[in-house]
């Protein structure tokens, strides 16, 4: 089977409530391609496009932008509610279909964050849970959210970590604003690597050495930058005369890079075959997990699982790698039987 554990849907409560929340008039980047695609609701149009891959199912997430980028806390967990029973509602109703799906949370409330992730894997059967690369600018390791990578170190499910980046976000700082879509193209990849990085030197390796992160996009920057981040970060501190750096360095008990092959990274590479190769040498094999980001392709649809699918088939790996990345690491990490 292929298990598709990275794409994108939404539950029809949630869609509806989401563009009540978001009116088209004042719609933010994402928000205005997620209405675009017909098979992000329509189950009839998503059957038809995965109907066409055989043996093919889903793990299911919503998609950009983060909830807690639509409103404050009390809309962030309501959207996450709906969007968590919808998903569920989906799993239940078509198990083949979508063995699994990944819990939303609302990220900008401390509490209702671990409330509902905990809600959502022990009511729900949530496989994990969905966080984005950062919470509305602050990162992942602020004191506000760290508790949730000990909730699921401890709960022993991994989290699935996406990028979000908008325009506001300048490529300079004289400018109001990323042009020619900049801030998807290559800060995407970026804002991966940076919520890597704050993660391996805030230390949650150390503290967790089991914790499971699954990063998008093969990883962002990391595995073609495996130089700068082996022995350009072995030299952390020499760079920097506010901070000693070199304290941290010592208090790691492994290298920086090591930490780095610590995460699991998924298949989506929009069709780049060299970039599957890069990814799946850094990573390994057993790292790898098959992922499309489907419905997010020129096709709407199709295109990313059927460009994903031929790069794995013609890779130069055992089957049993072949078979771990499309199946067998899923399976494992997210305990489907």
């Amino acid at each position: 089977m292929k298990l598709d554990i990275f794409n994108h849907i939404a539950p029809k409560s949630y869609w509806d409530r989401m563009l009540e929340v978001v009116p088209t008039a004042k719609a933010i980047d994402m928000h205005k391609r997620v209405r675009d695609i017909p098979c992000m609701v329509d189950l009839d149009e998503r059957f038809r496009v995965m109907d066409k891959f055989g043996d093919y199912a889903q793990v299911i997430c919503l998609p950009n932008p983060p909830i807690e980028a639509l409103g404050g806390p009390a809309i962030a967990n309501e959207l996450a509610r709906l969007g968590n029973d919808g998903m569920a509602e989906l799993v239940r109703k078509h198990p083949k279909r979508f063995p699994g799906f990944i819990a939303s949370l609302p990220m900008n409330d401390p509490d209702g964050l671990l409330k509902e992730a905990t809600r959502a894997v022990n009511e729900l059967g949530a496989v994990g849970v969905q966080v984005f690369t950062n919470v509305n600018g602050r990162p992942l390791t602020d004191a506000a959210t760290m508790p949730l990578f000990d909730l699921m170190a401890k709960i022993d499910l991994p989290i699935w970590m996406h990028p979000a980046r908008g325009a506001d976000v300048v490529d300079y700082k004289g400018e109001k604003k990323s042009h020619y879509e900049i801030w998807w193209t290559f800060g995407w990849p970026y804002e991966t690597s940076v919520a890597m990085s704050h993660i391996v030197f805030a230390g949650l390796f150390d503290k967790h050495p089991n914790l499971k992160i699954i990063t998008h996009h093969l990883g962002g920057m990391i595995p073609y930058f495996e130089g700068r981040v082996g022995p350009g970060w072995d030299q952390l501190g020499t760079r920097t005369s506010d901070e000693d750096y070199t304290l941290l360095l010592k208090k790691l008990k492994k290298r920086p890079l090591d930490y780095f092959k610590l995460f699991y990274a998924d298949t989506a590479t929009f069709g780049s075959s060299a970039a599957m190769v890069c990814g799946l040498e850094f990573f390994g094999a057993d790292h790898v997990l098959f992922a499309s980001d489907m419905p997010f392709d020129p096709e709407k649809g199709s295109a990313y699982i059927r460009w994903t699918t031929e790069i794995l088939d013609k890779l130069q790996i055992t089957p049993a790698e072949r078979s771990a990345i499309y199946e067998g690491n899923a399976r494992k990490l997210l305990k489907l039987k």
